[in-house]
């Protein structure tokens, strides 16, 4: 059986990859890379939350506040090290 926070945690972060695509723009495949990129830093940023003991929007057992946190800080990241353009000779 799913946990709870589990399937909110995913409903969540799969809804800030979403955004941030509408937001950016892209192809489909951009979509995919930017809902990775969220799951990756909502559950990192989660993580963290647990590891430092924060109370910042908790949820249940889910870390809300600093998972969200985690997912922006991540898809930030990954948008501003997709801009980069590799040159061939």
């Amino acid at each position: 059986m799913i946990s709870p926070a589990f399937l909110l945690g995913i409903v969540l972060a799969t809804l800030y990859g979403t955004i941030f695509h509408f937001w950016r723009g892209g192809s489909f495949g951009r979509l995919i890379f930017y809902i990775i990129l969220s799951w990756v830093g909502f559950w990192s940023g989660n993580y963290m939350g647990n590891f430092f003991h924060s109370s910042f929007i908790k949820v249940g057992t889910l870390q809300a506040g600093s998972a969200t946190i985690g997912a922006m800080i991540c898809l930030l990241i990954g948008y501003w090290l997709s801009l980069i353009r590799i040159e061939t000779q």
